[in-house]
């Protein structure tokens, strides 16, 4: 049977329709996930086209997932971050959600300090496991939307919950309904996709879904969880650890929109943020994410790094502000007591601090040389060089005129005699055994005490 498709403008073939595979044993994948050995990739060499919506975003669950991995936050200061988190999502929302637990009086503490600030972005959703007791706690925190626990491996059906999956299938549809007779719109949680038969019970639970949402006319969405990181993006790449074809296949044989679909991978593969990337690609509206990419084991995807994606991708700024990312990273390391690795990109110490003395020189002459970009002006975060003993005179050069805010023609240049004086006075600490980076303090104290009048004028300037 032949269907005139009004995206494609072509003809068509009926999509199969795939049927659920209640198999008498589980399907482990031994020959991918043989447990003694690093996983396998796969491969098959079906090509997927790419079809990105019109419309992405990203959501988040720093107080749900990301907070599991470590000491809860305080009420007061998830207020905090949810409300720097807004101004990073900005009006349009592309921060579209955040994702909140209901279980101690803590967490309905700081759900409603959220919800009485009165934020239109984001959206306070909830999770819960698949247990008709937790949606009283839902209508309780009055949300219009919740996330339910779904696992879809075989690893979870039959090795954790000890069900079949047609006793799977039937309970997670169930729970659904529940939410759906409520009028809660239901958020399934495919946990550990990228171990599931995709077509056994993956395509044929999602299509059941999709069944009743046309039915009930309330969307119900689709979490596609790589638990365990073990997502790929790589070309030709097979099931289940093709993010493309996991993406196309419940978009394809499963009738999933774009708008349904979300994205939720782990870093333990150190390819979250690729993965999120071709999540979007191949057609999926949102990716989950977390600040700084907390989570358990190695984490989720960082929010931050989603937030620089979707501008490389789409050459606009959708309506965010990227400055909060730093003061999110401020607060995240001095408040909460997160230790954020000083290498992390975009809101580690050093992520835009150079140290090779031929780097300095580079910076000294030209920004723009060595900085991947103006980290100035979109994250409040200007390019430094660090001060050791490596770094020659353009080092000091260079710290001074970015501590002192001196720009273009009024820079000093690294053969000023302030410049030369401060050098040999450093050299002079590391000759005689220091072996730890000059702080920002200390080489304001060394300009001073090198030429007070000229510290004089460089505070005026600075304080302009």
């Amino acid at each position: 049977m032949l269907e005139f498709d009004r995206n494609t403008n072509l003809l068509m073939q009926a999509k199969y329709k795939y049927s659920l595979q209640d198999v008498p044993e589980p399907n482990l994948y031994r020959e991918i996930y043989d447990y003694e050995s690093i996983p396998k990739i796969p491969f098959n060499m079906r090509h997927v086209p790419e079809d990105m919506p019109a419309e992405i975003w990203m959501t988040d669950t720093t107080f749900r997932d990301g907070q599991q991995s470590m000491s809860p936050f305080t009420p007061e200061q998830i207020l905090h971050l949810f409300k720097l988190m807004s101004r990073l999502g900005g009006p349009r929302g592309m921060v579209r959600q955040s994702e909140f637990f209901l279980y101690t009086e803590q967490d309905k503490k700081a759900l409603q300090l959220c919800q009485d600030a009165g934020l239109k972005f984001p959206e306070i959703t909830t999770w819960i496991r698949a247990n008709k007791k937790d949606f009283e706690l839902v209508k309780q925190a009055g949300v219009a939307e919740t996330g339910i626990l779904v696992s879809c491996s075989d690893y979870h059906i039959f090795h954790k919950m000890h069900l079949t999956r047609a006793q799977a299938m039937d309970k997670y549809l169930g729970i659904v309904k529940d939410a759906l007779s409520m009028g809660i719109r239901p958020r399934c949680h495919f946990e550990d996709i990228t171990r599931a038969d995709f077509y056994g019970f993956v395509v044929p639970f999602a299509t059941a879904l999709m069944d009743l949402s046309r039915e009930s006319g309330i969307p119900v969405k689709i979490r596609a969880c790589d638990t365990m990181g073990f997502g790929v993006t790589y070309y030709g790449a097979a099931l289940p650890r093709s993010v493309a074809g996991i993406i196309y296949g419940l978009r394809h044989y499963a009738d999933v929109p774009s708008d349904q679909l979300e994205w939720h991978g782990h870093n333990d593969f150190y390819k979250v943020v690729s993965n999120a990337g071709a999540a979007w690609m191949y057609g999926c509206s949102s990716v989950n994410c977390t600040l700084l990419g907390i989570g358990e084991r190695t984490g989720n995807c960082p929010l931050e790094a989603m937030a620089i994606e979707y501008q490389s991708l789409r050459g606009e700024d959708g309506g965010m502000d990227l400055t909060a990312i730093t003061e999110i990273a401020d607060y995240m390391e001095q408040e909460v007591g997160v230790e954020i690795s000083p290498r992390q990109p975009f809101v580690g110490r050093h992520f835009n601090v150079t140290r090779a003395g031929v780097h300095a020189d580079g910076l000294l002459k030209d920004e723009e040389i060595y900085n991947i970009f103006d980290t100035a002006a979109l994250l409040n975060r200007p390019a430094l060089v660090a001060v050791d003993a490596h770094g020659g005179l353009a080092a000091v050069a260079h710290w001074i005129n970015s501590y002192f805010r001196i720009k273009n023609d009024h820079a000093i240049s690294k053969n000023d005699p302030l410049v030369i004086a401060i050098r040999e006075k450093i050299d002079e600490m590391y000759a005689a055994g220091r072996n730890t980076v000059m702080g920002d303090e200390e080489l304001e104290v060394l300009v001073r005490n090198t030429d007070v009048d000229r510290y004089e004028r460089l505070i005026c300037h600075k304080t302009r």
